[in-house]
């Protein structure tokens, strides 16, 4: 199937979307209906997932944090490689080192960057959405009292 673009004056977007499992997972597969029209492009750190979102790509990548610097270079590596052959127009993640990684090096292909940090972060945005924020073109929290002037920003429940 091929996506249709939602009107005539724009074409598909490619979308590169970026989560680990678990949680992550959850809330991006539940913004879906957001990416309808595009042609998806789905990574994760989880096998298994594939049947959330069949008829579109699906990739799983190392599972890496700031503790394990051998696998966070494996990380990079393997999101370097999606990047050249997906050349997303979008790369849009709730979390975490996977998707600020892909947010990050996608920006040195021109991609744009879209960041909703995760709901679970009640009291304080999550290490990987504040480090975002110095990348990502479009800034999301769902929380009113984490906003600030320079973000990131409420626009309602998104989730």
């Amino acid at each position: 199937m091929t996506p249709q673009p939602t009107n005539s004056n724009t074409r598909p977007k490619t979308l590169m979307l970026v989560a680990s499992g678990g949680g992550h997972w959850v809330e991006l597969i539940r913004l879906r209906p957001a990416f309808e029209g595009h042609r998806q492009v789905y990574v994760t750190t989880t096998t298994g997932y594939e049947s959330d979102v069949e008829g579109h790509a699906y990739h799983v990548v190392p599972d890496a944090n700031r503790w394990n610097k051998l696998r966070l270079m494996w990380l990079v590596v393997r999101l370097l490689f999606l990047l050249l052959r997906v050349r997303p127009d979008v790369i849009v993640s709730t979390g975490a080192a996977p998707g600020y990684l892909a947010m990050r090096m996608g920006k040195w292909f021109g991609a744009r960057a879209v960041w909703v940090d995760s709901i679970a972060n009640v009291e304080e945005l999550s290490l990987s959405g504040q480090m975002a924020g110095k990348c990502a073109d479009l800034w999301l929290t769902q929380w009113e009292h984490l906003t600030t002037p320079q973000g990131p920003h409420c626009q309602g429940a998104v989730l």
